[in-house]
């Protein structure tokens, strides 16, 4: 039996600097291969990042001879990449895992991604591992293929956190009529709940002439709409060499200028940037911009100043409260999102009713709403009483329902204008659905020609599942 081969052991093993640079040609891989065609399938948890980087692995070994298929079809290879921001990362590894193998008992299992990186011994226990790689070792992924047959113990090869200096470069690319482009990875902030930073390292950026260049390589490819992603991308600036990261002379306000200017893409989205971050500069940019798109995602985490500071977030309420003033003043039409986090450690009912309170008045779209949930190793977890599951759960369905209530009023607020839509690959009952720039979900009677095309599109009436109907202008015109 397949179980009684996969023993919960594993071995250590520190990669040589020749492993962190081999690039083996497609030949020598496949000669190792059980394959003439090794196909290989991916499953992505978590955030934009993590696919923008699953993404830069496909190619990688499409780049070395494998062949990518679907997960659901059997694959010689299953590559898991993971998060650790939810609270069930354990789970849901466990669950791939046990998919994958029910498609192919004898498939390579990897399980690669932040928690692989903060946990890798618990990882490489799960029965069915076969290869587990750090925050570095994930990019070179190759190396580490000396054949597809199921091992008796998983290797985990991986770094101290601190060790890791090197920035890869990815973007995702064909999966969505979006591409997530990366632009700055990891992050010197110490949120007291946060497990980020020992999961990703330091933050350290790409040039801006790297990034240019692979947003013009993703505009040949088709693509109208690129999203910038990263774990803290208003600190971009710092640049990573082979062992240190140091200041450059680049920041973000130079890099959004420099892509503004970029042929073939007709817009660009900031996915979320800190608010001590965004500074009045970024905003007048984004307002007076060519390709920028009016929709900001601005962390809030709490309404409470007493709660910020247990969170060590590097703001107060009131500069939140500016930066959302300042952009509704600039671009009264622009969306703005907004996470925040119920339940943290010593929050009472005061604390909470301070940040409903709050989001209630701000001028705000939608909002991301987690559940706390306890890390080992952070500081949250001493910061004061835990607050019951059930309170927790509560608060998050009351910023839930409170979060659907203002994005029915922006969306409202939208009926009667005209935005530009960029279509998606959802059909559904004749319809075809997208995105303004100001990020309303919007529907049209349409065919799947229309996808990945750009057309002003007026807002007519809000549906009865939310989604903002609408009609060309061409349409209307007739």
């Amino acid at each position: 039996m397949l179980s009684g081969l996969l023993k919960a052991t594993f071995t250590v093993w520190q990669e040589s600097q020749n492993e962190q640079n081999c690039s083996p040609s497609s030949s020598y891989l496949r000669a190792r291969m059980k394959s003439e065609s090794p196909t290989v399938a991916f499953h992505t948890l978590g955030c934009k990042l993590n696919f923008a980087e699953t993404s830069t692995i496909a190619r990688q070994l499409r780049d070395n001879g494998f062949k990518k298929v679907e997960f659901e079809t059997g694959a010689d290879l299953y590559v898991i990449n993971t998060c650790s921001v939810t609270d069930n990362a354990d789970k849901e590894c466990r669950q791939l895992i046990r998919k994958a193998l029910a498609q192919n008992a004898d498939a390579f299992i990897t399980v690669v991604g932040c928690y692989a990186q903060l946990r890798p011994e618990e990882v490489a226990k799960m029965e069915g591992v076969d290869l587990v790689l750090g925050a570095n070792e994930k990019f070179n992924l190759a190396c580490f293929l000396n054949d597809l047959n199921k091992k008796s113990s998983a290797s985990i090869h991986s770094c101290e956190i601190e060790n890791v200096h090197a920035y890869t470069a990815a973007y995702a690319i064909g999966d969505r009529t979006r591409a997530f482009l990366k632009v700055q990875d990891g992050c010197d902030y110490t949120c007291s709940y946060c497990t980020i930073p020992k999961a990703r390292g330091a933050s350290r950026s790409d040039t801006i002439s790297n990034i240019v260049e692979q947003a013009k390589q993703i505009a040949q490819a088709g693509v109208k709409e690129i999203v910038l992603t990263g774990v803290n991308i208003g600190d971009f600036g710092a640049v990573s060499g082979s062992s240190t990261i140091k200041k450059s002379e680049e920041n973000f306000l130079q890099l959004i200028t420099a892509l503004d200017d970029v042929e073939g893409i007709e817009r660009f989205r900031i996915s979320s940037i800190e608010p001590n971050l965004l500074n009045d500069q970024i905003i007048r940019f984004v307002a007076a911009s060519k390709r920028f798109a009016p929709h900001f995602h601005i962390p809030l985490q709490s309404g409470s100043d007493r709660i910020l500071k247990l969170m060590r977030r590097r703001y107060l309420r009131g500069l939140y409260a500016d930066r959302v003033a300042l952009i509704k003043s600039t671009m009264p039409h622009c969306c703005i999102g907004v996470d925040v986090i119920t339940g943290f450690p010593g929050e009472t009912e005061a604390d909470f009713q301070e940040t409903y309170q709050f989001l209630q008045e701000l001028e705000v779209s939608y909002f991301h709403v987690f559940t706390y949930s306890e890390r080992p190793g952070t500081d949250a977890m001493t910061a004061g009483e835990a607050v019951p599951m059930s309170v927790r759960k509560q608060r998050n369905k009351m910023l839930r329902i409170l979060s659907a209530k203002k994005q029915h009023a922006f969306y409202h607020s939208q009926i009667g204008t005209v935005r530009k839509v960029i279509f998606e690959s959802e059909l559904k009952d004749g319809w075809i659905y997208g995105h303004t720039d100001n990020y309303v979900k919007t529907g049209i009677p349409g065919n799947s020609y229309l996808i990945n095309q750009l057309l002003d599109i007026e807002l007519a009436s809000l549906t009865e599942d939310g989604i903002v109907s609408g009609k060309s202008i061409i349409e209307s015109l007739i």
